[in-house]
Formats: structure tokens, sequence, C-alpha cells
């Protein structure tokens, strides 16, 4: 049957919890410069010590996200509060091999992973004397293994239990609403146990069995970009003999994904220059900082997205889920703009930068009137209009 006439095309499932606060945690061994990069990122000083283990409690910080539309829509209305959209980056202390059965402090950090959305998979392709490398030797496909590897026996072990209490209400107990879950969580046994392989590696969950994930949340279920940390020169020429091992490992088993090289040495570097220091390190270098990118990459994975809200008040991004309504986006500001939704009007930036007002923009016919059923685009200025609830209706 077609859609009703004004409905949008009904979005596919997404595993993962749902919500806009969600989090990506930074994963890897020991000493491949996780807290280096968290330091980068958040301009926070976690303490970056040379032996496995120095970061105990997840260290969390939230990130905003630069954006050229937030950074001109405040320039342009000059509003006297401003509030960008956040990434919230966990730093999670070194996994090491056998840490699901409890090795170094394994259980803590798994425990710290399954609390993240998405992972930020640090791999180290530096050598340096002077750090230890946890395995002997700098082999960053092993250590992507290594990691894999731990997530999924970590998962098997938590998928028993659930199968034996299924069995127990489903099968032996003849609880026939559960028996579609049971039937889904031996699936799911197989795909990760037998196959051995990771939960998103399988590309045709359908709707139902998407539920049943995001009952769960298991840790191989979570979205993985791979951050390879590369030294300065090898950053700078854009060289380094692990670099086409890692992407030929990561399209074979997680295709999609993105590899993002990286270099902590360069960024702490530039993260204590002025401007005009790092616009002539660049230039000399021909190089750039890859942080930007990193960020979006994140947040993109956590399939989020913003729209802003923009006057002489206020200029605010808010985060909402991708493929987020109207009525839900406007719940986001208060949950009254959502119980008394009529309608948002709506901008989209480049129509706004480019008729140079809204007023122009309305003029032009790029200022557009949506119902309940419209999906809010990434960077969409929006304005609702609402009836506050027990408020007598407008005639």
């Amino acid at each position: 049957m077609p859609p009703k006439k004004g409905e949008a095309p009904k979005q596919p499932p997404l595993i993962g919890r749902f919500g806009t606060s969600l989090k990506i945690g930074i994963v890897g061994l020991p000493n491949v410069g996780k807290s280096t990069f968290f330091n980068v990122l958040t301009k926070s000083q976690a303490a970056a010590e040379n032996f496995p283990f120095c970061t105990i409690d997840p260290n969390e910080s939230r990130v905003p996200i630069p954006d050229e539309r937030y950074d001109y829509l405040c320039q342009f209305h000059k509003p006297a509060s401003k509030v960008p959209a956040f990434l919230n980056v966990v730093d999670i202390a070194g996994l090491v091999k056998g840490a699901h059965a409890g090795q170094g402090l394994g259980n803590n950090f798994l425990s710290h992973i399954s609390a993240c959305d998405g992972i930020f998979h640090m791999t180290r392709a530096f050598d340096d004397e002077d750090i230890i490398h946890v395995e002997g030797n700098v082999d960053p496909v092993r250590d992507i293994e290594i990691i894999h590897e731990e997530l999924r026996l970590k998962d098997e072990e938590f998928i028993d239990p659930i199968l034996d209490k299924l069995e127990k209400t489903a099968v032996r107990g003849g609880d026939k609403k559960l028996k579609p879950e049971y039937d889904i969580m031996l699936k799911v046994k197989n795909w990760v146990c037998e196959e051995k392989k990771h939960v998103r590696f399988y590309n045709d969950w359908n709707d139902k069995e998407i539920d049943v994930l995001n009952k769960y949340l298991f840790l191989t279920s979570k979205p993985m970009i791979y951050l390879v940390n590369l030294s300065e020169k090898d950053y700078i020429r854009k060289k380094n003999k692990w670099l086409a091992k890692i992407k030929e490992w990561v399209d074979a088993h997680d295709p999609g994904a993105l590899v993002i090289p990286v270099s902590g040495a360069v960024e702490s570097k530039i993260q204590e220059m002025t401007e005009e220091e790092k616009e002539r390190y660049y230039e000399e270098q021909k190089t750039s900082s890859v942080l930007t990118k990193i960020i979006k990459a994140g947040y993109a994975a956590l399939q989020l997205e913003y729209f802003f809200t923009a006057g002489p008040d206020e200029v605010r991004a808010w985060t909402v889920r991708k493929g987020s309504k109207a009525p839900q986006a406007a719940g986001k500001i208060h949950t009254d703009f959502e119980k008394g939704f009529i309608m948002a009007e709506v901008m989209k930036f480049v129509d706004f930068k480019e008729e140079g007002s809204e007023n122009a923009a309305k003029a032009a016919g790029k200022y557009r009137q949506q119902g309940r059923n419209y999906v809010v685009e990434d960077g969409d200025i929006i304005f609702f209009k609402f009836n506050t609830p027990n408020a007598p209706k407008k005639k």
C-alpha cells in the first residue's frame, strides 16, 4: 500500500540507544595515544603517563562541533547567548588481551564501553623506544584484531545467560510472546559465537531483530571509526607502511567504516600555537589538522544531526536523531512545543546565507511552512508555532 499523501517515507530502523545524549568512547590497547588524543580533543589534561592503566576512571568531556554555519549565524545575529552542538567523548583505559576474562582492568573497561554508543578505535602505527608497546612490538592490524576479539568474546559471554532465561520462559514455559525473541537470539548467537563476527557486520537485520538488538545493546553492534596514530614525520609526508594494510583489513572485515590517519604529536603541537603560527606551520609542512573531520565523523556515526534556532537573543544548535520529525524536534526545545505543535517554519541555511536575511528569504519564497510529517534535515533553521497546552485554541 503506498504511503498516504503527506506521509514521510518510513526511516530504516537504527541499531543503538535511542536518544541524543549519546557518547563515543576512545578505545585501544594501552600506550597507543588515546589520552593524548583525548587531551587534544578536549584541551583537558588527563594524566597522559607512559604505563598501562593510567586512565582508570573514564574521563568524559563535551567537545563542541566545529561548524561554519553556526559561526556564520553567530556573526550575523551577534546573539547574547551562543550554544553549539556537542559530541560527548569518553577516554577509556587501555584494553589488553584477555580483558573479557578480567585481564588488566578488563571488566571495568568493557562496562565503560557498553555505556558508550560508538567507538573511536585508536591504533598505533609509530615506533618510539620511550613508549612501550604492551604486545612488545608495533603491529596495528594485530592490535585491531585483539580489540575486535575482546569485544566479540564479551558479547559471547553476554549471550548465553540471555538465551538460558528465554529458553526457560519461551521454550520450556511455553510463553509464545517471547518465542520470536528466543529465535532471534539464536540467530545472534550463531553469528557472534559460531561465525565469530561482529553484530554490525550483518547487513540484513530486519525491524524485529533490530528491536531485540536494541534491547541488549551488544558491544559489537556499536559503530566504529578507526583512528591510526602516526608519527609527525609520517603524518606530514602522508606515508606509513601500515596504512594500506589497515585499510585492507577494515575493508574486508568492517566494510564502509572510516579509517582516519591522525597524529597525536602534530595535534598536540598545533594546540600550543597561536593562529599565525598554525597558519605558518600548515603552509611550511603542507599539512593540516584532522580534528574537525574526526569530531564530525563521530557525531555522524551516532546517527545525530542538528537544527538551528537563531535570532538576536540566542543562536543554538539542537541535537536530534537522524530522521526526527518536526514535532519531535520541537520537543527538544520544550515538551509543550511538541504537545501543542502547529507547524514549523523552515529555512535552509544556504538560502538564508544566499538571500542575506530572513525577510529576503521569505520574499524569495524560500521560507516554508511544514506540518508534523516534515523530517528535519541537518542545518535547518526552524521557528516553531505551537498552542500552549490548556490554553484556548487559536481561532
